[in-house]
């Protein structure tokens, strides 16, 4: 028989062991996103002529999103991504766990800072655009995807744009959207990572051919609204100059000035 004292040992060995297993776990694993080899073979590409400038200098290519994640503020600057006619569905889709995306070199934020924080995880590209696909749904868990949002905000006006941008995809067959808080210095935050917690938010919109496109710019404060969103319109110059980014820079100057100038609420039908 094993002496009280090798016994003791042994059971402190063991004890420390799980504990450094467990940390090892809670910090550094990311589970990765289960579905069928022909969800994850699909991609819906975002053309490089859409794309808006980084920062960062930190752009993550997802399946069907792409994002520049800005570690000073531990979330995205924006997220990019094409919301096709065929795209929308009412299919049901179980709601994963957030997790860390483990294209983020520096770790994006881990879901634990909006715990307790009187947050929601509000997604930036959202959820129900990704139905159509298990593998396009989970990606949007991606912490990565995801800022601090007022629930009245989140489940109000921003979720008001939301279903308005979806009604333009059935619409006009295919939408192109571009979305993230304005991050500047001395932004309140939360958690232990100091997530910055975005005080006006902004969606991008454009339909139609490259070469005649429409666009509809939306600056948002991040707070309840009942404003019809047509009031919340502003030339993407303006988003840009908060911003620092440059959101049509691939285009040819004379429709790059065009879209960044005008505000014209008669392409829209909202």
């Amino acid at each position: 028989m094993l002496s009280r004292k090798k016994s003791r040992v042994i059971y402190t060995s063991l004890l420390i062991f799980f504990i450094v297993v467990f940390w090892a776990v809670e910090n550094f694993y990311t589970p990765g996103i289960d579905s069928n080899p022909e969800d994850i073979a699909y991609k819906t590409e975002v053309p490089l002529v859409l794309r808006p400038t980084s920062t960062t200098n930190d752009i993550i290519e997802h399946r069907h999103f792409v994002l520049s994640y800005n570690e000073d503020y531990e979330q995205a600057e924006w997220v990019a991504y094409i919301l096709k006619k065929g795209h929308l569905t009412s299919q049901e889709r179980k709601r994963p766990y957030f997790i860390e995306d483990p294209k983020v070199r520096t770790k994006s934020a881990d879901w634990k800072n909006y715990k307790n924080s009187g947050y929601d995880r509000g997604h930036l590209c959202p959820a129900g655009d990704r139905r159509f696909s298990e593998f396009a749904y989970d990606e949007t868990f991606y912490t990565s995807n995801i800022t601090p949002m007022n629930n009245d905000f989140n489940a109000g006006v921003w979720n008001r744009l939301e279903l308005q941008i979806r009604s333009w995809g059935k619409k006009y067959d295919s939408v192109f959207v571009v979305t993230g808080g304005i991050l500047k210095k001395g932004l309140y935050s939360i958690g232990e990572e100091d997530v910055a917690i975005p005080d006006v938010f902004y969606k991008i919109v454009a339909k139609g051919p490259i070469d005649n496109m429409d666009v509809a710019a939306f600056l948002i404060p991040h707070e309840e609204s009942h404003k019809p969103l047509r009031t919340f319109l502003v030339p993407v110059d303006r988003i840009e100059q908060l911003t620092g980014i440059d959101f049509f820079k691939e285009m040819p100057d004379s429709i790059e000035n065009r879209l960044e100038a005008e505000i014209n609420v008669r392409k829209w039908k909202f």
